[in-house]
């Protein structure tokens, strides 16, 4: 192999399942896996929240064909979105929402154009991953929605939950 050809070859970032290491030290160790995290849209105008798998990977249905950009501006007129990472881990008594963080999105269908900031995205998806909970700037409807299909996806997981969580989302 060249020198050309080594420089060309890079280490692109790796989604895993599972246990990355499953026993070895070798390649893989430090690497994220994004099992437990799901991505749910929130609509502001409808009150409605769906969990898009898609959004993993900003391809949600609400994102597909839209430009965006970090200027409010070219998205004026179109829709409020939020997208919330859940994060779920264990305890000894079972599972629970760990981390919520919320995005704020605009989109503009006519205009095909829409607003946010990937670095928040990714950045509020990596606390989440961490086990924090970032819902304070969202406003006060969405989080009701927010908290309504944490609990009736999963009464249990939703009382296992930490106090805070509870708290933040319906104050």
């Amino acid at each position: 192999m060249s020198n050309e050809e080594k420089s060309k070859k890079k280490l692109g970032f790796t989604i895993i399942k599972d246990d990355p290491t499953d026993g070895h030290k070798g390649y893989g160790i430090g690497s994220l896996s994004l099992e437990n995290v799901s991505p749910l849209i929130i609509d502001v105008e409808a009150q409605d929240a769906v969990l898009d798998i898609g959004a993993m990977h900003a391809r949600s249905q609400v994102e597909k064909g839209i430009k965006f950009t970090t200027n409010r501006e070219d998205s004026e007129g179109g829709k409020n979105y939020w997208l919330v990472w859940i994060t779920i881990d264990f305890n000894p008594a079972g599972p629970y929402y760990a981390g919520v963080t919320g995005c704020e999105m605009v989109v503009n269908r006519e205009k095909r154009r829409g607003y946010k900031i990937l670095a928040d995205h990714v950045n509020l998806m990596d606390k989440s991953m961490k086990r924090k909970i970032i819902v304070d700037h969202m406003d006060a409807p969405s989080k009701k929605v927010l908290a309504d299909y944490l609990k009736t996806h999963n009464p249990e997981m939703w009382q296992r939950s930490a106090d805070q969580l509870h708290n933040d989302l319906l104050k």
